[in-house]
């Protein structure tokens, strides 16, 4: 069965360019010019959207908290802003990957076959680790504090899994980006601050506890 991807964007030259692309590649696509569209089409449980940040009436910031309440596939803002708060904004809302305006159809077929194929792997991985309390399904991509269940995006679940299963090392902002977002991508490790900020927020809310350690100089690791 093939891949379903939704293009949110209302520039219909642009989606009409990329679902004609993506179909080319093998892919099913949907498309959606605002976010009552957007919101309507969640029902098909798409495996991954592209989402154009500058979008009328609600923007995709907005648009992407709207999309969290309801699925937890890969999300890649197509945008033409760069800066470092930006993005941050962005992986803020449950954003995964930025694709900045323009770029070339090799570039976009890459990243969306790179987070797919990262998507398929965890949900094929059916091992369950626990910490602290913490119960992690690593195949759902659930964690569970007690019967609570803890609300993670994406990129802040596979920051989690990667610092658990290396428990007591230590890894700087750089190796953690590589690990969870790739050695070739192209990004700020800067945003590891911002997102182990959030992890930190939401585990010590549901928890009392503190997980994550800051190694002054020299990075982060996971207590045991």
């Amino acid at each position: 069965m093939a891949y379903k991807i939704l293009i949110v964007d209302d520039e219909k030259m642009l989606t009409e360019l990329l679902s004609s692309h993506l179909q080319k590649c093998g892919y099913e696509t949907l498309v959606a010019e605002n976010a009552e569209q957007t919101i309507s089409m969640l029902n098909v449980y798409p495996d991954l959207i592209l989402l154009d940040i500058n979008m009328p009436e609600i923007d995709g910031l907005e648009l992407c908290k709207m999309i969290r309440q309801n699925v937890v596939c890969p999300i890649l803002f197509l945008t033409a802003r760069i800066t470092e708060q930006d993005k941050i904004n962005g992986l803020q809302v449950g954003g995964d990957d930025y694709i900045t305006k323009p770029f070339s159809l090799k570039e976009l077929t890459a990243r969306v076959a790179a987070h797919l194929r990262r998507d398929e792997r965890s949900k094929c991985t059916p091992k369950i680790v626990s910490s602290q309390g913490l119960i992690v399904n690593l195949a759902e991509r659930t964690i569970f504090y007690g019967e609570k269940p803890l609300n993670l995006s994406n990129r802040e679940f596979d920051i989690v899994e990667f610092l658990m299963r290396n428990a007591n090392q230590i890894f700087d902002r750089e190796r953690i980006y590589e690990a969870v977002w790739g050695m070739n991508a192209e990004g700020d490790s800067g945003v590891i601050k911002e997102h182990i900020r959030k992890i930190r927020n939401k585990l010590k809310e549901a928890t009392g506890r503190e997980y994550i350690e800051t190694v002054w100089g020299m990075g982060y690791r996971w207590k045991k």
